[in-house]
């Protein structure tokens, strides 16, 4: 891993945290080592929702099991 911190210009221990998956490593160190990978075509997918199968099952079961309208007070329509 070495080389690659070399070709994208950046530390072994700066590698180290992306391998880990820290947060705060900024896209732009990220974009120059998925470009030293020969991966950088990747890079636009990262954010893709529809790529995330974990993020769309998170949010899937967060959904309202069942929805009910609400009736507006006042609106009968028993007339």
């Amino acid at each position: 891993m070495d080389v690659v911190a070399q070709r994208a210009a950046t530390s072994r221990m700066t590698i180290g945290r992306i391998e880990k998956g820290d947060t705060g490593v900024g896209t732009g160190i990220l974009a120059a080592v998925l470009q030293a990978l020969n991966l950088l075509d990747r890079f636009e997918t990262l954010a893709d929702p529809s790529s995330d199968e974990v993020g769309q099952t998170i949010a899937l079961e967060e959904l309202p099991k069942r929805a009910r309208l609400r009736r507006l007070s006042g609106s009968d329509d028993h007339g």
